[in-house]
């Protein structure tokens, strides 16, 4: 099995300037993903996909390759993973070179580490699945959750719920944005990151921490300070 570790790691963070590479607690933040790869063991080849010298040369010097670089189209606002991914491969193959698995680590994740990406690969390997995304339940009922009206009048989205009790109420699931396992040829088919079986890995509240502005990284630095 040839597995392939994809860090994409653009450079028009808009929101926190220079995110990729920014300073998280004492070192560049996209170093805590090279560095989970890197020592799971579990990949042939660590890359990472990036349009920009800066973050090359950073990721470099953790360890991570940059066998070419991305394309204008592919580092806009509007390019997907997905899209990231299907180039990655894409370039990969026309250097005569093809993967099994691969996994998909954000550049912005430090709470990723080696366990769980050994684990979650496990999941995907033993469970005969297509692909493995680490979740965590959203921690408020989404089934009582609002919606504003034009008339910016609150209105339940699910009136049936107003008197179920919360432990009546299905757990429900959102996205860790940490890192997503899949079978090559299935996600080729597919063009999607949740392909064919999908399985869960799911998180604690603790352990995960979207990372969008300024506000957000504070909290992901005391989350993670926490759990050292």
């Amino acid at each position: 099995m040839i597995r392939l570790a994809i860090i994409p790691a653009r450079g028009g963070s808009k929101r926190i300037p220079r995110k990729n590479i920014k300073n998280f607690l004492g070192k560049p933040i996209i170093a805590y993903s090279i560095e989970a790869a890197i020592n799971c063991g579990l990949f042939d080849e660590v890359m990472v996909s990036t349009d920009d010298s800066d973050i090359a040369k950073v990721a470099q010097d953790y360890g991570a390759k940059i066998p070419f670089m991305r394309s204008e189209k592919n580092s806009d606002d509007f390019a997907t993973t997905a899209d990231v991914i299907l180039e990655v491969l894409d370039e990969y193959k026309k250097l005569g070179k093809k993967f099994d698995y691969f996994c998909c680590i954000y550049p912005t994740a430090p709470f990723t580490n080696s366990d769980k990406l050994k684990n979650a690969f496990k999941l995907l390997t033993n469970e005969q699945s297509d692909s493995v995304i680490p979740v965590v339940q959203f921690s408020y009922p989404i089934q009582r959750a609002f919606k504003i009206t034009k008339k910016m009048e609150l209105e339940y989205i699910w009136p049936e719920n107003i008197n179920k009790r919360s432990q009546d109420l299905e757990p429900v699931y959102h996205d860790a944005g940490q890192f997503y396992w899949a079978r090559t040829e299935t996600f080729l088919k597919e063009k999607t990151l949740a392909c064919g079986k999908t399985r869960p890995m799911i998180l604690q509240e603790s352990e995960v921490q979207d990372i969008d502005n300024e506000y957000d990284w504070e909290l992901a630095e005391i989350k993670f300070s926490q759990l050292l």
